[in-house]
């Protein structure tokens, strides 16, 4: 039992890393007033990036970096097209979750001789507890990367609520034109919070396919930016409140592992789409109870009404 206990403990933890990086990504540019919803597309290319460089460098480590960066780099035509061009938002991130997942095949295709998947990383990220851990320590099986998230997210919420910087983020999201009257520049702040979120994501698409499935294919990520966007909904746009949806959606993940061989009566298609129905349960109860940022979504004209 105990054992058992642990081992989902473990899964939770695992599956909801990646999808935890890219919530807080998308709880800081959505805060500055910039609806972020492309992040499947930027944990897909982080996922390619990561696994290929990982596979190519051997270094697992500068595959997190490199997938970061890419995600950023996609992340810079959202905050372009959203800031400089007032584009609608939404469409905008529609349009990223389709150019995503294409780069990253149409890159994968040229790198591996036309396949559609990388070859498999040989040194993956390193396990928290050491690879000779047994026991109840061994069954947790988590890597560095859960160590990562947690620290961001503690750094997210002081930086947000504690810091100048964060003060004008925040103000930003709720009101542009006042923030701008007060000095502060609202393209910047909006353009580096975008381009960070896009960081975020592609290290999450990085911890997927670095520490979980050790090589990319189209189904890595697999919905996981979806969730990461209902999981800033459900966390009311609060750093440790998206962490604690991710852990919820982790945990429907490893029910999934746990027990999907099909020994409890249940056929393994049903206990399969346990996340991905508990995703749209909650944004159906609670997309309408969540209070958004004020100009989130809204594009700022300098001198408009």
């Amino acid at each position: 039992m105990l054992n058992t206990l642990t081992l989902i403990i473990g899964i939770t933890m695992m599956y909801a890393t990646p999808m935890a990086f890219a919530a807080l990504g998308g709880v800081i540019s959505e805060l500055s007033g910039v609806t972020n919803i492309g992040m499947e597309g930027m944990m897909t290319i982080g996922a390619f990036v990561g696994a290929s460089v990982g596979y190519f460098s051997g270094n697992p480590w500068l595959g997190v970096i490199c997938a970061g960066i890419s995600g950023a780099c996609l992340a810079l035509f959202h905050a372009i097209a959203s800031i400089e061009f007032h584009a609608d938002q939404t469409v905008s991130g529609v349009a990223l979750n389709l150019i995503g997942p294409a780069l990253a095949l149409f890159f994968c295709r040229l790198a591996f001789d036309g396949s559609a998947v990388t070859q498999p990383v040989q040194n993956k990220l390193p396990k928290l507890f050491g690879s000779n851990a047994s026991g109840i320590l061994g069954n947790l099986n988590v890597d560095m990367m859960v160590v990562i998230a947690l620290i961001l997210v503690a750094i997210a919420w002081f930086v947000i609520y504690h810091t100048k910087w964060g003060l004008r983020i925040r103000a930003v999201g709720e009101n542009p034109a006042a923030a701008d009257t007060l000095g502060v520049n609202v393209k910047v702040v909006r353009y580096i919070c975008v381009i960070l979120s896009g960081f975020l994501a592609g290290m999450g698409g990085a911890a997927v396919t670095l520490s979980i499935v050790a090589q990319f294919s189209q189904t890595s990520i697999a919905g996981q930016g979806y969730m990461a966007l209902a999981a800033v909904i459900f966390g009311r746009w609060l750093p440790h409140g998206a962490y604690l949806a991710c852990l919820l959606f982790g945990f429907a993940q490893a029910l999934t592992v746990v027990f999907g061989g099909g020994t409890g009566g249940l056929p393994t298609q049903i206990i399969a789409m346990l996340p991905y129905v508990m995703t749209i349960l909650i944004l159906m109860l609670f997309v309408g109870k969540s209070n958004a940022p004020k100009a989130d979504g809204v594009p700022y004209i300098k001198g408009r009404r």
